[in-house]
This record gives structure tokens, C-alpha cells and sequence, in this order.
């Protein structure tokens, strides 16, 4: 399940942001048990776009949010962002 739900969440991401770096970590075993998360897993995402350029940091999480929408009430229970663009990454 955790493999689909990465792949999911890459495939969405990617035809967003077209990114020029995107990395997926599942956190999902350091929260094993948690009754709210109801399967849903925990990710951190690490994502560099151009898309974020002139976006706060609230505009960059919401954009991603929007992305992921739907999954965000069913396969992804928390989610942590690093939302840079290519300046701030260094690339």
C-alpha cells in the first residue's frame, strides 16, 4: 500500500509542479497505531519548483494541499512540506 500510495502521490506532484527535484519520505511506522489515521499514512515531501516563485510559505503548502486533495481525506493523514524554488534549493 505504502509503495501506491508514493506513486500517487509523485504522479499528482509531478503533472502539477513538474518539479526539479521531488522526494517522498513515508513516515507511516513512526505513527503506527494512531486511531485518527484510519490507514492513512504520513509523508514528508520535499518538492522544488519555479511554481513556488513569489508564493509564501502558505501559498506553497496550500498549492500542494490542492493537489492532493481527495487523498488527503482518505490515503495521506499527515503531511509535512518543504516547498522551495530552484534559488532556494541551490539548483
Amino acid at each position: 500500500m505504502t509503495a501506491e500510495r508514493i506513486a500517487m502521490i509523485r504522479e499528482r506532484l509531478n503533472e502539477v509542479f513538474a518539479p526539479d527535484a521531488l522526494n517522498i519520505i513515508d513516515e507511516s511506522a513512526k505513527h503506527v497505531g494512531h486511531a485518527s489515521a484510519g490507514g492513512a499514512g504520513h509523508f514528508v515531501v520535499e518538492i522544488v519548483s519555479d511554481a513556488f516563485e513569489d508564493k509564501s510559505p502558505i501559498q506553497r503548502h496550500r498549492l500542494v494541499y490542492e493537489a492532493l486533495e481527495d487523498a488527503m481525506h482518505s490515503e495521506i493523514h499527515a503531511l509535512s512540506i518543504k516547498a522551495s524554488t530552484p534559488a532556494e534549493a541551490g539548483s
